[in-house]
């Protein structure tokens, strides 16, 4: 019986969502971003939640200037929303797989703002925590479906790689800002020696995300970004630590090596195998 329904209603098609309900998704995005920001009335992310996710508020918070990199998140997302729209990118596979977990990511980015604004630091690790799954989910499906062309590759895959390694970084800045505000964060030599534990487990996670994607440079450029603002965090802020600063730069650096050895090695597979993985959807 259950055969039967099963044969007249076909086979089951991926999950997918209205190219329209992707663009609100973005749209509420980039609102909380303002919201964040203080431009529409709320609490700017650097002095809500008591301050602990200010750039000097934990020995791991990256630098005043590394958000910057939010802006071209932002516009990547908004030109992604806007050009999905249009009839010669609607119909892509690419597209109507990539729109629900893309649309899930944005409005989690939202209701992270929200969650911070309230003060809820131990929620907003919650919500990162599955905002950065849902990217890294977001992120292999990219790779695994072959797109219309190297435009359409090349906006999704630099958007969301950028937009998951610097969750990355946000990740362990806000696991940070939890602990920190909690107790956890001492001035003595123990706090050092954790966080540049907590670093190097990044830069092994940035290797291993590059191990898993060939290289690509998005992602490994944003997490190394992040890490060498921290870098910059302990040198010239309010809560100096030259040895962290040392171990997030060399954190950095491993991040950037490490995607450029997978690059290379890449380049220099096989034509045989350079044909199956493209086949296979993931450049």
């Amino acid at each position: 019986m259950g055969n039967s329904r099963q044969a007249r209603r076909g086979p089951q098609r991926p999950l997918r969502a209205s190219p329209w309900l992707y663009a609100a998704a973005v749209a509420l995005a980039v609102a909380g971003a303002f919201l964040g920001s203080g431009a529409l009335g709320g609490t700017p992310i650097q002095d809500a939640a008591g301050g602990w996710l200010s750039a000097d508020g934990t020995v791991l918070a990256p630098g005043t200037g590394a958000f910057s990199i939010w802006s071209v998140i932002y516009t990547g997302l908004v030109v992604h929303a806007v050009i999905q729209l249009l009839p010669a990118w609607r119909g892509s596979e690419l597209q109507h797989r990539l729109r629900p977990w893309a649309a899930v990511s944005a409005l989690l980015n939202a209701a992270w703002i929200w969650v911070v604004q309230g003060g809820q630091l131990l929620l907003s690790v919650m919500v990162i925590v599955v905002l950065l799954a849902v990217l890294a989910r977001t992120f292999i499906l990219i790779l695994r479906t072959a797109a219309n062309g190297r435009t359409e590759r090349l906006v999704v895959g630099t958007t969301f790689g950028l937009y998951l390694g610097w969750v990355s970084v946000a990740t362990v800045a806000n696991i940070s800002a939890l602990l920190a505000s909690r107790g956890a964060q001492t001035s003595d030599g123990a706090t050092a020696v954790v966080a540049a534990a907590v670093l190097a487990v990044a830069a092994a996670i940035g290797i291993t995300l590059a191990a898993a994607t060939g290289g690509r440079l998005a992602p490994a450029a944003a997490l190394a970004w992040g890490l060498a603002w921290i870098a910059v965090g302990r040198l010239d802020g309010g809560t100096q630590s030259v040895p962290i600063a040392w171990a997030a730069g060399a954190a950095a650096a491993l991040v950037v090596a490490g995607a450029l050895v997978y690059r290379v090695r890449e380049a220099r597979a096989p034509r045989h195998q350079l044909a199956v993985h493209h086949d296979g959807g993931t450049r």
